[in-house]
C-alpha cells in the first residue's frame, strides 16, 4: 500500500492519491487498485479512508446544520431565505412565531422582513424539496447587531478547528461572540467595533491560509499585534 502525497497537500482532479487497499472517500474515485482525486482540494488520510476537502465549494444543507440566512421573500405561509446554497430555504410561520398566525390581523413583515438576517437551524431537507428552517430554539432568530463574514463553506471546519480549538481561541483573543454557520457565513458581535474588525481579519486569514500548518499560532500572534500587545 502506497501514499503518493503528504496529508493536507493540494491535489488536482485526476491526481493519483494512493495505491492498494484503501477506501475512496469524498471527492475521490477508485479505478482498479488506485484512488484518484475528482476535485481540487486538500488530500486527507484517515486510516484507510482517503478524502479530498474541496478548496472552493457551495453549501449543501444537512439536517441539524446551524446556518445564517437573509430573508429574500415574504409570502402567506412564511419566509424564503438565502442561505448561500443552490437551494432557497423555507421558514414557515409555526417555526418562527410563538403563537398562532392570524392572517386578518398579523403582518409577517412585523416579525421578519426582506433584508433581515437570521440565525436558524435546518430541520428537513432531502433534495426533492427545499430545506426547511426553524428559529424556535434558544439563541436562534433575527440578528439585530454585529457583522456577518462570508467565507468558503469548505473552510468552515478549519475555522472551527479540531474539537473547537480554533473558534475557542478566536473568541478568547478577540473578546467577541462568534457563531459559525455551516453555510459559510460567520456572525461576529462585540460592544467594541475594533474587536469585531480584528476578529474579521483573523477569520479571513484562516480562510486564506487554511491549507497551511501552524496556523493557530500565527493567527494568535496577528490578533495580539493588532491589539498592540507584545508577543513572546
Amino acid at each position: 500500500m502506497t501514499f503518493l502525497h503528504e496529508n493536507r497537500q493540494i491535489v488536482t482532479p485526476g491526481d493519483l492519491l494512493a495505491e492498494g487497499d484503501y477506501l475512496a472517500g469524498f471527492n475521490t474515485y477508485r479505478h482498479d487498485e488506485k484512488i484518484f482525486a475528482s476535485r481540487l482540494g486538500l488530500v486527507e488520510f484517515r486510516g484507510k479512508k482517503i478524502d479530498v476537502v474541496a478548496l472552493n465549494t457551495f453549501y449543501i444543507p444537512s439536517v441539524g446544520d446551524l446556518v445564517i440566512g437573509k430573508i429574500v421573500e415574504v409570502n402567506l405561509h412564511g419566509w424564503t431565505a438565502d442561505i448561500n446554497s443552490p437551494y432557497p430555504a423555507i421558514l414557515r410561520t409555526p417555526e418562527a412565531l410563538n403563537r398562532p398566525f392570524r392572517p386578518q390581523q398579523d403582518e409577517l413583515t412585523e416579525f421578519l422582513s426582506v433584508g433581515d438576517m437570521i440565525l436558524a437551524k435546518v430541520i428537513s431537507f432531502d433534495r426533492t424539496r427545499d430545506p426547511n428552517l426553524t428559529i424556535h430554539e434558544q439563541d436562534l432568530g433575527k440578528i439585530r447587531f454585529g457583522q456577518i463574514v462570508r467565507v468558503s463553506p469548505a473552510k468552515i471546519p478549519r475555522i472551527i478547528g479540531r474539537k473547537g480549538s480554533m473558534i475557542g481561541m478566536l473568541k478568547k483573543e478577540t473578546r467577541c461572540n462568534i457563531i459559525v454557520g455551516q453555510n459559510g457565513l460567520v456572525y461576529v458581535s462585540s460592544r467594541n467595533r475594533e474587536d469585531e474588525k480584528i476578529a474579521i481579519l483573523a477569520i479571513k486569514k484562516i480562510e486564506e491560509e487554511a491549507h497551511t500548518s501552524g496556523l493557530t499560532d500565527r493567527v494568535t500572534d496577528m490578533i495580539r499585534k493588532e491589539r498592540g500587545e507584545v508577543t513572546q
